[in-house]
């Protein structure tokens, strides 16, 4: 008999990353699996009982090869002819968290329920943040990066 997890017996936990020459879509990956959960052994796909996750130092994250310059996000603006496109390289001049969260938000599932898990991702510029009442478990993902691969 397969038991699930109620509301009430989930907990969530408070992760703290160093963004600081991290490649994008590793640091994603790391982020995404946190956020769903599927670092818990309680993990039902339907639920989310994911944890949430601070990032600093956002502004200071790295691409592999050329992807800062040649990367395009396309978005629509809802009318004929209205579709954008911009480079990580622009995008990170307006909203440097911008590119993680859109790598990250990939990576959850479509609908109301990736939507709530979004919301648990908080993405701040610089070391400082106000979610250090929460007493986050820090990560270190700096073991994730192939310091050859990364250019920027």
């Amino acid at each position: 008999m397969t038991k699930f997890v109620k509301k009430s017996d989930i907990s969530s936990n408070w992760f703290e990353i160093d963004a600081k020459n991290a490649v994008v879509g590793r640091l994603a990956t790391v982020i995404s699996k946190i956020i769903r959960g599927k670092n818990k052994n309680t993990y039902s796909p339907h639920v989310d009982h994911g944890d949430f996750v601070v990032v600093k130092n956002v502004e200071q994250i790295k691409f592999t090869g050329k992807k800062f310059q040649n990367k395009k996000y396309y978005r629509h603006t809802g009318h004929p002819g209205g579709i954008k496109e911009t480079t990580p390289e622009k995008l990170s001049i307006k909203k440097p968290s911008e590119s993680l969260k859109l790598a990250v938000k990939r990576m959850l599932p479509g609908g109301p329920l990736g939507k709530k898990q979004l919301t648990k991702l908080k993405i701040y510029t610089g070391e400082n943040h106000p979610h250090s009442v929460q007493k986050p478990i820090t990560i270190d993902i700096s073991k994730l990066n192939n310091k050859n691969l990364v250019r920027n």
